[in-house]
């Protein structure tokens, strides 16, 4: 029989001692360090736990108030040299019987002692679970994506015999990157290429997810929906800062629990920061980029007694230089015709975001949340163009035209969001209802001004295009969670979404003989339409031992009505019932290696610009126009995924797809003649293809080497093929694609961290209906196309960050945009009509620096002055790093 193993016991008497001293929950506890990453254990991080409950009178089950509740830990005592049992925490219950004890250290184990007169003393054994936290490689755990671990202890009676209380769990993820089968997440603050950046800088790294040039968004190539703190939105991405971004969530096949809009694709939760911890804390920064443009903003938390309130803020200001080139062959008309295009493009964007609330903690179970939100700014746009024209007939030349042409465009908008929330949670551990309400009001405002001057002739052709208009959406949810039981769980909700939009559109000629702009009456000039969803769900799970399964079901009733005020004509579009159910099978082979298996049925509904009949006159040679008459899109989605964790150093998640899509949104361009133009042009509007199917597989992989390198790998793999028989005869295309993404993460000496982001996509067949936030994309970018296919792209972003002070509260950062000016988006397109080819680029070679300061202090009673401590030497008040 082998000897016990007793690793102390042939230490140094010296040695031992300070072993004691650096642990104060004793030898024999031998748990992880907890550190931030890169560095020592940090105190402040330590004390995130909060044990809360009710006591109770067990006969009545009415709260008993003022009864004393006590937490106790063993500490070294110095002068008698010995662990001795300490009070670490305590107070007297609140009148209801609730009761919170804060800023706990999470290791160890604590006594938890409740009294009462007539009442029997109850003690209980409580502690962190640490078993679910993520690892760092060297050991310990990084604790800078936790802000409070806080464990209901549930409803505690008082009676002459206890129940034990079930052991607390608390999880946590460290890294920049969170894998799982359902999700992904990532953590902008780790993302210094983002750094002074917005929304759109932020997402470009992150795992499955693609933006253009233009901020629209693609998730494997489809349009996800968009949400900020897990709700609708009017803001679009180039309005949100980096900096006020927490983390983005990925979930690429959501449940019925979640709302069924996104089509072909899933879901991109954009989580804005908010702290809850007791005490006060911010961050200011500041940065500056290349030309002279400052951004600069922070934001302020603090926390005492039953009250949070948070405010956020921030100013950015940002020239953006562009070019691209455009060739087309017309083959209609009496001669063909073929146009060159080169477009230089400045843009002026100044605008501001602030955010602020409230967090009321009615009691430990029930709080009451207010928040509010404005986003304001102005955007100029110039674009100076270049126009050859050749005539051609049997490929002969029969004359060449030359024209220059500038556009400027003024664009206003205001966006105001109001949010309610309210949260209950119940005794019973996990079981919780949550209701909102969400308001978002936006306007907008816009003014373009359009000078052709053709060689040649004496006078230039002017126009002017005046838009402006609203979007109003109100949005009400509910949500129940209740566990059954240990291994079953009942989930259900209602939800409402109401969008209203109207928009007032004018475009004007100017008329030497007058001398002035002509309204031009050849097409409606008012366009409004609401859409309304209302949906509940239900889903239920149940896991085994090795397995699980999760089902649901989401029924969706939807109503459209759109209306052209100038014509008396109206568009509607019903769909009284619809029904979206989901399947989630998983099966766990052992603690690393997991399987899952899942279905859903989706719908993509066209957005406010795909359904806006006016055109758009901003380019010369490619008119943009909605379609009134677009129906929404449906699309089945299979997946199954596979994730092994390989000794908690490397992560991967392999998953293939297969997704099936009916009345497809698509790109379509066809010839129109122009009576406001007086010729022929060619019109980029939205139909309704036949179907459109894509399969493929995915890879993610993340990996840990050694304390200081993280790389994070994605490849995504599939074929695309989209039917548009309805619109033209043998109108069909395939396309295989392929896109690479790497982010390297690499800790240097002397607290420098070096990022490096690059990825490759080939040539795409289609994207189906990119998204770019907010309540509709916009003209641009890529999108479902029946014609054609995007051209590959591929760019390298680097970024330095550097560190200052022993916590790090302070650092630097220099970052790097399109290191090889290679971000060219482009296009090509054809049709029995045309060949067109197009490409551009923003921003090459584009750098940011900015500096970043965090504060803080967190403390049970911050604006008391009296001394808390009670009977310990833990002190209640550290500063944060």
């Amino acid at each position: 029989m082998n000897k016990p193993f007793y690793p102390y016991r042939d230490l140094p008497p010296c040695l031992l001692w300070l072993l004691v001293l650096a642990n104060p929950f004793g030898l024999g506890a031998q748990l992880p360090p907890l550190a931030r990453e890169g560095g020592a254990p940090n105190p402040a991080q330590m004390n995130i736990g909060r044990f809360y409950g009710k006591v109770i009178d067990e006969s009545t089950g009415k709260g008993i108030g003022y009864a004393s509740v006590q937490l106790t830990a063993m500490r070294y005592d110095s002068a008698a040299r010995t662990m001795r049992e300490k009070v670490v925490a305590g107070q007297l219950t609140e009148p209801n019987g609730d009761f919170s004890l804060g800023n706990l250290p999470i290791l160890g184990t604590y006594t938890l002692k409740i009294s009462y007169l007539g009442y029997a003393t109850v003690e209980r054994k409580v502690s962190f679970d640490l078993s679910k936290l993520s690892q760092m490689p060297r050991g310990g755990f990084d604790l800078n994506a936790i802000h409070v671990i806080d464990r209901d202890l549930g409803n505690i009676p008082l009676a002459a015999s206890s129940r034990l209380l079930k052991e607390v769990t608390v999880t946590a993820e460290a890294s920049s990157v969170v894998l799982a089968l359902d999700r992904k997440v990532y953590r902008v603050d780790k993302d210094g290429i983002a750094a002074g950046g917005t929304a759109e800088d932020a997402l470009r790294n992150v795992p499955s997810v693609q933006v253009d040039i233009d901020g629209n968004v693609t998730l494997r190539n489809a349009a996800p929906q968009i949400f900020v703190d897990g709700r609708p939105t009017t803001l679009t991405l180039d309005q949100i800062p980096a900096e006020s971004i927490e983390q983005i969530e990925v979930i690429t096949n959501p449940s019925a629990k979640y709302d069924a809009s996104g089509g072909n694709a899933g879901i991109i939760n954009i989580v804005l920061k908010k702290e809850r911890r007791k005490g006060y804390n911010g961050n200011v920064r500041a940065g500056i980029d290349m030309r002279g443009r400052i951004n600069a903003g922070g934001d302020f938390n603090v926390r005492e007694g039953k009250i949070n309130a948070f405010v956020m803020g921030g100013l950015f200001d940002r020239k953006t230089l562009g070019e691209g080139e455009t060739e087309r062959l017309n083959r209609f008309g009496s001669f063909q015709t073929d146009v060159y295009q080169d477009v230089q493009t400045t843009i002026n964007r100044r605008f501001m975001f602030a955010r602020t609330g409230l967090d009321w903690f009615i009691n430990n179970r029930n709080t009451l949340t207010l928040a509010g939100n404005y986003a304001g700014g102005r955007f100029v746009f110039w674009d100076d163009i270049r126009i050859l024209t050749d005539s051609l007939a049997n490929g002969n030349l029969l004359g060449s035209s030359f024209a220059l042409r500038e556009a400027e465009s003024h664009r206003q908008f205001d966006n105001l969001g109001v949010q309610v929330l309210y949260k209950l949670l119940f005794p019973q551990p996990g079981k919780e209802l949550t209701a909102d309400i969400n308001i978002n009001s936006a306007g907008f405002n816009n003014r373009g001004n359009f000078e052709t001057r053709y060689e040649g002739l004496p006078v230039a052709f002017l126009q002017r295009q005046d838009d402006d208009g609203s979007n109003d959406q109100y949005t009400f949810q509910a949500d129940f969670v209740n566990p059954i039981n240990g291994s079953s769980k009942l989930e259900a909700g209602i939800r409402g979404a109401l969008r209203d939009f109207r928009r007032n559109n004018a475009s004007f000629q100017f008329d030497p003989a007058q001398k002035a702009y002509i309204r031009a009456p050849t097409f409606a000039d008012q366009y409004a339409f609401l859409d309304q969803v209302y949906a509940a769900y239900t889903t239920y799970s149940h896991s085994y031992k090795q397995w699980g399964y999760q089902i649901g079901l989401r029924a969706e009733a939807s109503f459209y009505q759109g209306d052209l005020p100038d014509i008396d004509s109206s568009f509607a579009i019903q769909y009284p019932i619809s029904l979206f159910p989901s399947v989630f099978l998983t099966y766990k082979f052992n603690e690393e290696d997991n399987i899952q298996l899942n279905y859903s049925r989706r719908v993509n509904r066209p957005n406010f610009f795909q359904l806006s009949p006016f055109p758009d006159f901003s380019d010369s040679l490619l008119l943009n126009r909605g379609n009134p008459g677009l129906l929404p899109e449906f699309t089945h989605s299979i997946e199954l995924s596979y994730q092994n964790i390989f000794n908690r150093q490397h992560n991967l998640l392999a998953t293939v797809y297969y997704k099936r899509a009916t009345n497809l949104i698509a790109n379509y361009q066809f010839p129109e003649f122009n009576a406001l133009l007086g010729r022929d042009v060619i019109v980029s509007t939205f139909i309704n293809a036949n179907s459109s199917t894509a399969y493929g597989a995915e890879f993610t992989l993340k990996n840990t080497l050694g304390k200081r390198i993280e790389l994070t790998s994605n490849l995504n793999f599939y074929n695309s093929v989209v039917n548009s028989n309805n619109i033209e005869s043998n109108l069909s295309r395939e396309q295989f694609t392929w896109f690479i993404k790497e982010n390297l993460n690499v800790k240097l000496p002397s607290a420098i961290t070096l990022q490096v982001a690059g990825s490759y996509q080939s040539r795409t067949a289609f994207a189906f209906g990119a998204n770019r936030g907010g309540p509709h994309g916009g003209w641009g970018g890529p999108t479902s196309t029946a014609q054609g296919y995007s051209i590959p792209v591929w760019f390298i972003d680097i970024s330095l960050r550097k560190d200052f002070f022993k916590d790090r509260r302070a650092s630097v950062t220099l970052a790097i945009q399109d290191v090889f000016a290679s971000r060219r988006n482009g296009s090509f397109s054809e049709s029995a009509l045309f060949i067109q080819e197009t490409w551009r680029i923003r921003d090459p070679q584009f750098i940011r620096l900015n500096f970043s300061y965090r504060f803080g202090k967190f403390d049970l009673s911050l604006f008391k002055r009296k001394n808390l401590k009670m009977g310990g030497d833990e002190n209640m008040g550290i500063e944060v790093n």
